[in-house]
């Protein structure tokens, strides 16, 4: 099944380490804070707590079992000058000095294809319903490469539980500490965050099974029911969309079938501590967003069948396309606008705009679990290349209808670097129910 230098078989245990000059920068940087905590420990035992931060860092840029590998697969298999014409698209640019506005594209993302896909110039748009080429599935597709398995446990483990247990002595020592009166307030916290971190953590891994155990239908063979599919995203007879972020011509993106924007600004409060001490905070608010649609074709190499992106309640993009910044809002009267409300709200100040667009674009690959149903008599008669021939040109995917134990769901990216850059339902659920377990138990230390 699996032609290429990988092993997808994780096993129990895997050591895994950065293999972006990023990802390198955040695992060092980690381990440097780690170290200043550790020190910090030795005349004041409260230290750790930084060691906790340094720690959790290490953990965020431990990589999953597959995800190294699957990257240099990438690397090795698509033709060089498409992986040169993208790093020449990606990357970090100063569009205005003066108003301070830039773009940036991510120059890796984990949800692309990872073994060559069939450009558009080889796509039949006069029998989209047909099989592509001699009908063989795609060279990404679950029959050809077989479902990957993630390690049971990672260095990402290692790092994340002893974060945890860390996190549990920090708050047995200030709990103990008299001196504090704190209470039960650190173990509240603690279980709450444990609980919060084990719920979220169980339906990412009730979904990492489910990708895992279903198998993978054909296309030309797809049943009434709820199938998985895995494929290309190509248009269907309304073609795509030009994608204008915040209705604004000069943050455009063409070839779009499904996409969802954020508009956020950087908002600042000047605070007061209890010591009389003024100081700056910022975060990020939300202001405003928008998500869309149309209907597309999904095409894995045995034949298209339609899929109606808009009706699916669970769509992941995976990493965003394109992200504009700027101090200022796109004109003047948004900008005194965004200003003059950040200021009633709560007395802010924006400091600076952020636009974020994330989507799905033709040519990309997609995953999805959905309700296959007939499609109605009307629209195949109007549809001149569903003439009947092909069974999959008679029926159409939604994913508004989930079934006992199974939720529809849509994913940019194959079910190869969906699963690649996961980790274990056991490496999900360890560390937060160490600080579930660990924080509730701290109460009776109160």
């Amino acid at each position: 099944m699996n032609q290429h230098n990988i092993d997808f078989i994780g096993g129990v245990f895997k050591l895994t380490l950065p293999y972006t000059f990023g990802g390198w920068i955040l695992w060092i940087m980690g381990l440097i804070i780690t170290g200043i905590g550790v020190v910090a420990a030795v005349s004041d035992p409260i230290g750790l707590a930084v060691s906790v931060i340094g720690l959790v860092v290490m953990a965020a840029a431990s990589p999953g079992s597959m995800s190294a590998g699957l990257h240099k697969m990438r690397k090795e298999a698509i033709d060089p000058a498409i992986l040169q014409t993208k790093a020449e698209q990606s990357g970090y640019t100063m569009e205005n000095w003066f108003l301070q506005q830039s773009t940036l594209v991510p120059t890796n993302d984990p949800s692309d294809w990872i073994l060559p896909a069939p450009g558009p110039q080889t796509w039949n748009t006069n029998n989209m319903y047909g099989p592509h080429g001699d009908g063989t599935p795609l060279p990404e597709h679950p029959a050809k490469v077989g479902t990957p398995q993630p390690a049971t446990m990672t260095s990402h483990l290692i790092f994340a539980g002893a974060a945890a247990i860390l996190t549990l002595v920090v708050g047995a020592l200030i709990t103990m500490d008299e001196t504090a009166e704190v209470g039960v307030t650190p173990a509240l916290v603690i279980a709450g965050l444990g609980l919060i971190l084990t719920l979220v953590n169980f339906f990412r891994a009730k979904a990492l099974r489910q990708m895992l155990d279903t198998p993978t239908s054909l296309v030309r063979s797809a049943p009434v029911g709820h199938p998985e599919l895995v494929g290309q995203v190509r248009p269907w007879a309304a073609g795509t969309m030009t994608v204008h972020v915040d209705s604004n011509q000069s943050m455009s993106m063409p070839n779009m079938l499904g996409y969802r924007w954020t508009y956020e600004q950087e908002q600042c409060r000047t605070v007061t501590d209890s010591e009389g001490n003024s100081k700056e905070e910022c975060s990020w608010v939300l202001i405003r967003s928008d998500r869309g649609g149309m209907p597309f074709i999904l095409q894995d190499g045995t034949g298209g069948i339609k899929v109606n992106l808009e009706s699916f309640k669970r769509t992941d993009y995976g990493q965003f396309i394109k992200r504009w910044d700027g101090a200022f809002a796109q004109t003047l009267g948004k900008q005194l606008m965004a200003s003059a409300v950040a200021g009633l709200l709560g007395g802010a100040r924006v400091k600076s705009h952020r636009w974020t667009l994330y989507g799905l674009r033709s040519g990309d690959p997609v995953y999805l679990l959905g309700a296959t149903r007939p499609r109605p008599d009307s629209e195949i008669q109007a549809d001149p290349q569903a003439d009947g021939t092909l069974g999959n040109s008679t029926i159409e995917v939604w994913g508004n209808e989930d079934a006992p134990g199974m939720k529809c769901t849509l994913m940019r990216g194959s079910e190869l670097s969906n699963v690649g850059k996961s980790r274990s339902g056991f490496e999900m659920m360890v560390p937060p129910i160490l600080l579930l377990l660990g924080g509730l138990s701290l109460i009776g230390l109160a």
